[in-house]
């Protein structure tokens, strides 16, 4: 007679499920620690971007794309844990070697870009010096690779990364402007008879002769007037363009946009001189600001023909001759 005693099969069943629930929990959590892992063995750091609008979800999910950690999903939970509810924009210098929490405290610092501040109204030139002195971007290089974008350089701050290229930067500065020059800002200018290429022509030299919303609108009034009109628009600030170039080709610049003599009007031979020449320049004389695009669309309708601002700053306008001459006398 058999007296061993025959194993139920339940038990076995019970045993069998807590025996693969054990290695299925441990295996879990193997392959979850191991998602926490670094990405790679390679210590060189790229430069990851993080753009105005990204929230933590889209930098996890860039972060795994390119390669950096090996899950978007376990990354967020470290960043949860980590304490990380918003992140900063900018350029951060990360490597597929560092860890989630290496990574999570580069993200909490400062960006590794350089704040660049570009001025309205600089010429190109102007804004290779400060790319110079900011960025060590070669001077000569930039002007001769941007020149022709002169007046399409958004002057704004910008976050560029140390070694952003100089393709780079005119690209970001040329993208804000065609933000800023929008469509409707664009049909605006043509119903002033103007084409947009003209329209930012005109708005650089709004730029260099008015300092507020207010004086700009009313410049651009006039200087529209005096198109219709066929008159020369005299404008100081497009011999000063002109006087600068030449004084670039030949060496001698010192300051750029210094006050021109009565002589320059006439011997400062270009046709970007407008006491010399018809109608506008043939190219911006500068990088305007949007409200000095902005002015030119909504430029007051106005019967005058002339402005003054005296040194204090203040405008005064004449609808003759006569009556500029007289500002200029009571007001110089």
């Amino acid at each position: 007679m058999d007296r061993r005693k025959k194993t139920n099969p339940f038990l076995k069943l019970v045993i069998f499920l807590v025996v693969l629930g054990v290695i299925g929990y441990f295996g879990a959590t193997s392959y979850f620690n191991h998602l926490k892992t670094p990405a790679g063995e390679s210590e060189k750091k790229i430069a990851f971007v993080i753009n105005p609008g990204e929230s933590i979800s889209d930098v996890a999910d860039n972060l795994e794309e390119k390669g950096i950690i090996r899950s978007a999903m376990v990354f967020k939970m470290s960043t949860k844990d980590a304490g990380l509810t918003e992140v900063n924009i900018g350029d951060f210098m990360v490597a597929p070697s560092m860890t989630h929490n290496q990574i999570i405290d580069v993200l909490k610092g400062e960006s590794t870009d350089v704040r660049v501040t570009l001025l309205e109204g600089w010429r190109v030139e102007q804004i290779a010096d400060a790319l110079n002195k900011e960025l060590k971007i070669d001077k000569d290089e930039f002007t001769t690779a941007a020149k022709q974008y002169e007046g399409y350089l958004f002057p704004d701050t910008y976050l560029f990364n140390p070694d952003a290229s100089i393709e780079t930067i005119i690209e970001t500065m040329r993208g804000n402007f065609n933000r800023k020059y929008s469509k409707e800002l664009q049909e605006k200018i043509k119903s002033q008879g103007l084409t947009p290429e003209q329209g930012v022509v005109l708005a650089s030299m709004v730029e260099r002769e008015g300092r507020s919303a207010e004086v700009r609108t009313q410049v651009a009034g006039v200087l529209l007037n005096r198109i219709d009109m066929g008159m020369k628009l005299d404008i100081d600030a497009t011999v000063q363009y002109a006087k600068d170039t030449q004084k670039l080709k030949s060496g001698t610049l010192k300051k750029f946009w210094e006050p021109i003599l009565i002589v320059d009007y006439s011997e400062v031979i270009s046709p970007y001189n407008t006491y010399l020449n018809n109608g506008l320049p043939p190219a911006p004389i500068a990088n305007p600001s949007l409200m000095s695009l902005q002015a030119v669309a909504n430029a007051k309708d106005t019967d005058y023909v002339y402005y003054f601002h005296d040194l204090q700053g203040n405008s005064y306008y004449g609808k003759t001759l006569e009556e500029h001459n007289a500002n200029v006398a009571n007001h110089r």
